[in-house]
């Protein structure tokens, strides 16, 4: 009787098709801990993606029974979380730098141009170019002069680039073909040519004055940039990195990626900035802004100062360790403000880097006379590394986004007090005093300046060290953020900034099945220890397009 009964269910159940296991889907993740960083912070277990949105989150049981699908996957109690993003970074210049020496970590001169040697002798090339270097890292932290390089390369042109890309270092070669051995060559607007005591150029190029020596550098080949394209996709998705904000990229290089994106090559979502100028942004209001779950081209970078390592950072006093100089401001105000007033008049984004407070101060400047209080355009100051008391109150009056990267603070704290002074660098790398005024900020890393894993990003946001655990206690550990704020800066915020909150950045039914699968919570463990977790997977759009490989 038992066996009938049981058989009559069953026949019910098929017919009305609404029982057990009754609705297809093309992926059903489970057996895990699912931090969906909706409005409740909920978790779940498991989740069901179909046409690459989640159409279901729940517990374990209710999903498998409701549910069948082609692919499943076993968190294997692991945690799932949103796809991480990055919220400013480089990735066709991080790219591009895959074909060039590393100079990063070296600890002198003599290294650095040793590994350059290196890189030539086993890829020989026109010009020999290398980034990563930075004076500050090594014992003696003065910038080098070209001698060095003009002895090893008398006849090849050379071109260094320093780590934060607002210095370069280019031997004689070099500065000949960029004519800076003409005596009426003696300065550049928003620039600097370092000079030996005999007047002639040191080889150090800061900020605008990189551009004279820079342009003259040939590209790499397609063939070699499409594949290092690719090591560079591969190496972000193996840190569960989903999406990026490209900050200044020629309409050129944006067409490609849409090309790349289209042809299924390129999976990471793009948030392209273009790079300011009257004929990129005349391309950007002829175009009309693009607005795809894989590409967004909504704004437009400016640069209104340098560095801060390079001296380039534009402050409201001298520098502590340089009198008398107050850094460098690299954008012509007149020709920023009509470019402000073309994308406000189109409904366009602004995202200016500012470093230094006086930078700061100018662009909110700028920014408060055309957004006048209160609003939904989302402009951005990308860095907003120092900034004095009297302007954060002014972020949220205007409803400025911060964008900021934390690894900056925990890479420049052992000198940046040298450049600002012990009552300055109070200001400075104030992620918790801005998140405050206005509610959200959004977290890169600004690789290649930094390195690309989110991981670093993480530590440095909440337990402000650096990867080794230095210093004790943290770096104005006041301005730390708490892990949930830290998570939401680089997946939910980020979204928010390109107007993209709709499909990205939490785990919720309708929004695009974008994780990463990771093997402890961040948001329970020791801050310090985000570092050692590993990436489990990451996936995109309901594909896993990394997967780690089971341990033996």
């Amino acid at each position: 009787m038992r066996i009938i009964l049981a058989l009559a269910c069953v026949a019910v159940l098929g017919g009305l098709g609404c029982g057990f296991k009754s609705e297809s889907v093309d992926l059903i993740v489970h057996n895990g801990i699912i931090l969906t960083q909706d409005f409740q912070n909920s978790r779940a277990q498991a989740l069901a993606v179909r046409g690459g949105r989640v159409i279901e989150v729940g517990a374990d049981r209710a999903i498998l029974n409701k549910y069948r699908a082609a692919e499943y996957t076993d968190l294997r109690s692991a945690v799932l979380m949103p796809g991480l993003m990055d919220g400013h970074a480089h990735f066709v210049g991080y790219a591009d730098g895959l074909l060039e020496a590393n100079l990063v970590g070296t600890a002198s001169w003599e290294e650095a141009v040793e590994r350059l040697s290196e890189q030539q002798r086993a890829w020989p090339s026109e010009w020999a170019v290398g980034r990563g270097w930075d004076q500050n890292d090594w014992l003696t932290q003065d910038f080098p002069d070209r001698s060095l390089l003009d002895s090893l390369f008398p006849n090849q042109p050379v071109v260094l680039e320093r780590i934060d890309g607002h210095a370069v270092i280019a031997n004689a070669e070099a500065l000949r073909r960029a004519g800076l051995f003409n005596a009426q060559k003696r300065s550049v607007e928003g620039g600097e040519i370092l000079r030996d005591k005999t007047g002639m150029p040191s080889g150090v190029l800061i900020d605008r004055a990189c551009e004279l020596v820079g342009r003259m550098v040939p590209p790499h080949s397609k063939v070699k940039r499409l594949e290092a394209l690719k090591t560079a996709q591969t190496n972000l998705l193996k840190m569960g990195v989903v999406g990026v904000t490209d900050a200044g990229l020629s309409p050129r290089a944006i067409e490609r990626l849409d090309s790349l994106q289209d042809e299924g090559v390129l999976k990471l979502r793009i948030n392209a900035l273009v790079s300011a100028s009257d004929e990129n942004i005349e391309w950007l209001i002829t175009e009309g802004r693009r607005m795809t779950d894989r590409l967004v081209v909504n704004g437009v970078k400016f640069y209104m100062d340098g560095a801060l390592g390079s001296r380039g950072a534009l402050l409201r006093s001298p520098y502590a360790d340089r009198p008398n100089w107050f850094g460098l401001a690299t954008q012509e105000l007149e020709a920023y403000h009509r470019h402000l007033e073309l994308l406000h008049q189109n409904q366009l984004q602004a995202a200016t880097h500012c470093i230094g407070d006086s930078a700061v101060q100018l662009v909110l400047d700028a920014y408060g006379e055309l957004l006048q209080g209160t609003n939904d355009r989302r402009w951005r100051i990308e860095h907003a590394q120092v900034v004095s008391e009297s302007d954060v109150e002014r972020f949220a009056a205007n409803s400025v986004i911060p964008s900021v990267q934390p690894t900056h603070a925990t890479s420049d704290m052992y000198w940046a007090g040298e450049r600002l002074g012990r009552n300055r660098i109070r200001r400075a790398y104030a992620y918790q005093e801005l998140l405050q005024t206005i509610g959200m900020l959004t977290l890169g890393t600004d690789f290649p300046v930094e390195d690309i894993d989110p991981r670093k990003t993480f530590v440095a946001a909440v337990a402000r060290t650096d990867a080794s655990g230095y210093p004790t206690g943290g770096f104005q550990s006041e301005n730390s953020l708490t892990p949930e704020q830290a998570l939401r800066g680089m997946t939910q915020w980020v979204s928010m900034a390109q107007f993209q909150e709709a499909d990205f950045g939490t785990i919720e039914p309708g929004k695009i099945a974008d994780f990463v699968w990771v093997d402890r919570n961040w948001l329970e463990v020791d801050p310090a220890e985000v570092g050692n977790t590993r990436i489990l997977g990451t996936c995109i759009n309901g594909e896993w397009c990394y997967l780690e490989k089971p341990r033996q």
